[in-house]
């Protein structure tokens, strides 16, 4: 009895410890509508520990396509050069210079001029090369049919731009991403009321994809802080990351669920602009659901033209510019979330980006009821968003502000347990 007790036990705790596999758990939202999303089951398995590695893994043999679940084990590095030695700013551009750069704009960063100084044309070419050569290396696309998992609680990918790009049926799950470091961020001076910098590359970008889960992940900028770049013009600092994760160009049946994005700026953006109804209307069918957004300055997400989902997330720490961000077209169906910002009020849950309708039920902004609709209708929003997700797929959302903060708070994130809401 005391050794079936203790097996049973340790069985127990290893289901806690242990990330799900592709057949433990049941998806939902909107991946979970029409085929489904099984990622990669059933195919070959990789276990991989560099970026060569994964890369190879990728391609499985030169059949991409084919069923395949992926370990990411430790930390994989998108600089990792094929001899295993890290390429930094120099090896992209010898000779670059942020500094020179900056200096071909004026003291003030208002125009760009070939002739201000001799070095300017030569900076101008290298950023841009630089930028080329950057995003070759750290890019690593997932092909269709693939489940890209962390092998244990301390799987990372650092610095890799992660992208799909027509692919479909794609499961990652359990994975830490930190944000690439874009060397070569550009100046626009006509972007904003003082100009702006504009990065490059996402810790995922997923390009014209197709029943797509992200489960269990947590996306951050990690080592390297915005707070911490080289200061530029204005007394502000370089941006040197763009989002967290982005969905675009008529990408669908997508579910982001139990994950993390923590000291973001701009973390999650839906749709490719304002004047790509071409590709994006009719599309964009996201659920986020039981998802944490812990000091994200804004887009947690920001929505165009979509059917989105949001449902049981905690929005959380220092008050940010918005959290809900309603743009052209956007349907946004906002349901039961969370919205922890002591001393704030609940006009910062929503922003009105052009957008002309919003719903949400139910949800609480500092522990009361937030009324968001009578938020979003003082922006000049109806309520009428067309469509209901309780019409398109089951799902059951946590009832109380203590049981959605309860249950995010613990699973939320890579190397959490999953729970079962």
């Amino acid at each position: 009895m005391r050794r079936a007790a203790a097996l049973l036990l340790g069985l127990c705790l290893l289901w806690t410890a242990a990330p799900a596999t592709a057949a433990d758990r049941a998806p939902t939202g909107w991946a979970s509508t029409g085929p489904g999303t099984t990622g990669g089951a059933g195919g070959r398995t990789w276990t991989v520990h560099t970026r060569a590695e994964l890369k190879g893994a990728l391609a499985n043999d030169g059949d991409p396509t084919a069923p395949k679940v992926i370990r990411v084990a430790g930390d994989i590095n998108g600089h990792e050069s094929d001899d295993g030695s890290l390429l930094g700013e120099q090896d992209y551009a010898p000779g670059y210079d942020l500094a020179k750069y900056m200096s071909c704009f004026g003291e003030d960063g208002a125009v760009w001029s070939d002739t201000r100084f001799d070095h300017c044309k030569r900076q101008r070419q290298l950023r841009q090369t630089g930028s080329n050569q950057e995003k070759a290396q750290i890019q690593l696309t997932v092909p269709s049919n693939t489940t890209l998992v962390g092998a244990g609680r301390d799987a990372r990918l650092l610095g890799v731009f992660l992208t799909v790009n027509t692919g479909s049926n794609i499961i990652v799950r359990n994975l830490h991403l930190e944000a690439p470091v874009d060397h070569f961020t550009s100046w626009s001076p006509d972007d904003g009321t003082h100009g702006n910098w504009n990065a490059r590359f996402d810790a995922m970008t997923v390009i014209t994809g197709r029943h797509i889960r992200i489960e269990n992940c947590t996306f951050t900028d990690g080592r390297f802080p915005d707070r911490e770049a080289p200061l530029g013009f204005h007394g502000e600092r370089v941006q040197r990351h763009d989002g967290l994760l982005d969905i675009e160009d008529g990408s669908d049946f997508v579910t982001v669920s139990d994950s993390r994005f923590e000291n973001h700026d701009k973390a999650i953006l839906i749709g490719s602009g304002d004047g790509r109804g071409d590709r994006d209307r009719g599309h964009l069918k996201v659920t986020f659901a039981r998802n944490l957004f812990s000091d994200i300055v804004q887009r947690a997400p920001r929505v165009r033209f979509g059917q989105v989902h949001v449902v049981n997330n905690v929005h959380r720490g220092r008050a940010p510019l918005y959290a809900l961000g309603v743009g052209v077209e956007s349907a946004i169906f906002s349901e039961r979330n969370v919205f922890r910002y002591p001393g704030a009020e609940p006009p910062l849950a929503v922003a009105a980006y052009g957008g002309a309708e919003f719903h949400d039920t139910g949800s609480w902004f500092n522990g009361r009821p937030a009324r968001l609709d009578a938020v979003a209708s003082a922006l000049g929003l109806g309520n009428d968003v067309g469509w209901d997700p309780a019409d398109v797929y089951d799902h059951r959302a946590l009832t109380s502000p203590a049981a959605v903060e309860r249950y995010v708070t613990r699973h939320a994130g890579a190397g959490r347990p999953h729970g079962r809401p």
